[in-house]
């Protein structure tokens, strides 16, 4: 078991684990810590904990030391350089003529290294841009190719919802999505319905996908046979939700189904949710 404090670097990012040396630190506290980028500046999210060693990713890196008021000037001052670092990285790629879209610039706190972050639908060789900011800003500078819920989680923005996103407010790492989610759930195939502002399949997905799973495996699904008190049938359709299943009787082919709760059936042979090839296929670009 070791003694570790939680400490985050952005809005909604990832929560890293320090040594807090020997010291007491208080969830909402800024502290200067040591990491693989260099020195930072960061918020206490979790205070001092005892954890497992297996939770640790080693070598623990200490925390340095309490932020002050001329540290948070510093964030402050270097975020306004950003915005310049920003205006001028777009002048340069213009002039290289590059296909890349400017998202975002990060200065480290130390002001060592200058993240340049950019989307592009293909490779670019940026070595000479690299070359050229260099010359300019007198430090390290480092490029780096992001996707579209990068670029969404960077710039943040309104859902579909109405409500600001999930990844920009409070999802630390994104969370693995599928179209298989969309069908279990009943939702509509539609990519305009099951894709977020970023073009990809919605994080919201995943949210309910452990009750959807559950009730999976304890709902008769259409196609599967099952016998009710008026006799064996087939269940054409179903409600997760409700649990309501509509059955066509063997004994009366011609009849509308018949509306039964699924905990007066008993199964006999269960279906499976199945995704045609082509709905697939369609979108395979939003996954």
């Amino acid at each position: 078991m070791s003694i570790v404090i939680g400490v985050r670097f952005k809005q909604a990012g990832k929560t890293y684990y320090f040594d807090p040396c020997n010291n007491t630190y208080n969830v909402g506290e800024n502290v200067i810590v040591e990491t693989a980028r260099g020195v930072e500046f960061g918020e206490v999210i979790i205070g001092n904990r005892e954890i497992d060693d297996e939770e640790i990713t080693s070598p623990l890196k200490p925390v340095i030391r309490k932020a002050t008021d001329n540290d948070r000037k510093t964030v402050e001052s270097n975020k306004e350089k950003e915005k310049k670092a920003f205006d001028i990285c777009l002048e340069k790629i213009q002039k290289h003529n590059l296909n890349m879209k400017l998202v975002d610039v990060e200065y480290t706190f130390d002001s060592s290294k200058i993240l340049f972050y950019f989307t592009s639908d293909n490779r670019v060789d940026f070595r000479e841009l690299v070359k050229d900011l260099a010359s300019v800003f007198k430090t390290r500078i480092e490029l780096r190719q992001i996707g579209v819920r990068d670029q969404s989680k960077m710039l943040g923005g309104l859902g579909v919802c109405g409500r600001p996103f999930c990844c920009k407010t409070f999802l630390g790492d994104f969370q693995p999505v599928s179209v298989k989610m969309a069908k279990e759930q009943g939702l509509s195939l539609s990519p305009s319905k099951i894709s977020g502002t970023c073009g990809r399949l919605m994080c919201c997905l995943k949210y309910e996908q452990e009750a959807y799973e559950h009730l999976l495996r304890v709902t008769p699904k259409a196609g599967a046979i099952v016998d009710t008190p008026e006799g064996r049938g087939t269940v054409v359709d179903f409600s997760l939700i409700t649990g309501m299943l509509k059955v066509k009787l063997d004994s009366k082919p011609d009849a509308a189904p018949l509306s039964i709760n699924r905990k007066q059936v008993k199964l006999i042979k269960d279906s499976k949710i199945k995704i045609d090839k082509k709905e697939l296929d369609a979108l395979k670009n939003i996954e």
